[in-house]
């Protein structure tokens, strides 16, 4: 079926859950519909829309953030496809990860320090840092502030997700 972001009862997002498992904690009334979709789940004595954003009721404290490992993927989608150096949207293919201080400079793999570039970007930054090759970052790279940015859905799902995420 589809994923369901989970916001907790002051609109922070939690999770992300099947909408098997979102319709579970509709019916528990756990959690209410936030947004919907125009499908339709029917069974013999009720019929639901197909949930994208649910809330739950009670508050639910979390003593501390799960960390987002950095892979290959996660900066892609933190980085929404896109060139860092250039701008452009080459496609998943041809885009590479680039550390800004390169590692032979002591630069580590961290948030902070990787960016998604094209080939050519890359292979033109080569070994310098941004500065010594005239290359401005777009955007500065940051450590994703929740961990559900990185699940990709439909269109839909994700404009519905996106007013929650930042």
């Amino acid at each position: 079926m589809g994923s369901v972001l989970v916001l907790n009862a002051s609109y922070e997002p939690l999770s992300v859950v099947s909408v098997q498992r979102a319709i579970v904690l509709l019916l528990k009334e756990k959690a209410e519909v936030v947004e919907a979709a125009q499908a339709v789940l029917r069974s013999e004595r009720l019929a639901f829309h197909v949930p994208l954003v649910i809330r739950l009721v009670y508050y639910v404290r979390i003593p501390h953030r799960i960390s987002l490992p950095v892979s290959r993927r996660a900066v892609l989608v933190r980085d929404q496809y896109t060139c860092q150096y250039c701008g452009k949207q080459p496609g998943r293919q041809a885009l590479t990860i680039d550390h800004v201080l390169p590692r032979s400079r002591g630069g580590k793999t961290r948030w902070e320090n990787v960016v998604a570039a094209c080939k050519q970007c890359n292979g033109k930054k080569g070994n310098r840092t941004p500065e010594e090759a005239g290359m401005m970052l777009k955007t500065p790279p940051a450590k994703p502030r929740y961990f559900a940015m990185a699940y990709m859905t439909s269109v839909e799902t994700r404009n519905a997700w996106e007013k929650y995420m930042w």
